[in-house]
């Protein structure tokens, strides 16, 4: 066994809680684009508790704005593959001007932030989300983020179970995609059943 994937068996981890916390936020967030999820600064805020940020979150509509506008560049960091995802992630960092360092806040012991707390909140999420996907390029677990398999969906798939089986975004869309079988095979049975017509 690889020596990476048998460290990770042993710890029965995939990422640090501060990857795995930026990475579910920036899913969600890229996700809200396809919905009615982050529409006012009362959702922001929202997301804001759901996710457990700190520092700096002013509250107001242009922040909601900016926070709205970073959304295809969260996207295409979640979704990109190989030297794109590696050419987006350093793109990213080097624009903001990151500088990484070591900081200890209630109730997390040390950890990475590569921004200062006054940066404004679109910044550190888009940061952060590119601080987490350098761990998951570096583990070489870029298959944990997919797409969807239901028809007509677009949203992102973030799979951190052990056994890589999640497929769909949602109970909502795992469920259509199972009566859409069930009934494709119904209906392959009923063809299957149904008696031949001589023709003369």
């Amino acid at each position: 066994m690889h020596a990476l994937a048998e460290w990770k068996a042993l710890l029965n981890v995939i990422f640090s809680h501060h990857t795995d916390g930026a990475l579910r936020a920036a899913v969600s967030l890229a996700n809200s684009m396809s919905s009615q999820e982050l529409l006012s600064t009362e959702h922001l805020k929202r997301f804001y508790d759901e996710f457990g940020y700190t520092d700096r979150r002013d509250g107001e509509q242009e922040e909601l704005s900016t926070v709205q506008a970073v959304r295809p560049t969260l996207r295409a960091l979640l979704t990109a593959r190989g030297e794109d995802a590696v050419a987006i992630v350093n793109n990213v960092l080097s624009e903001i001007r990151a500088v990484p360092r070591l900081v200890r806040h209630d109730p997390w012991g040390w950890h990475v932030h590569a921004v200062a707390p006054s940066c404004d909140f679109a910044t550190r999420v888009l940061v952060e989300t590119a601080m987490a996907m350098i761990d998951v390029i570096r583990a070489d677990e870029q298959s944990r983020l997919s797409t969807c398999e239901q028809a007509n969906c677009c949203r992102i798939v973030l799979d951190l179970s052990r056994n890589r089986s999640k497929r769909f975004c949602s109970t909502g869309c795992g469920n259509r995609a199972a009566v859409s079988v069930y009934r494709a095979r119904k209906k392959g049975h009923a063809v299957a059943k149904s008696p031949k017509v001589d023709r003369q």
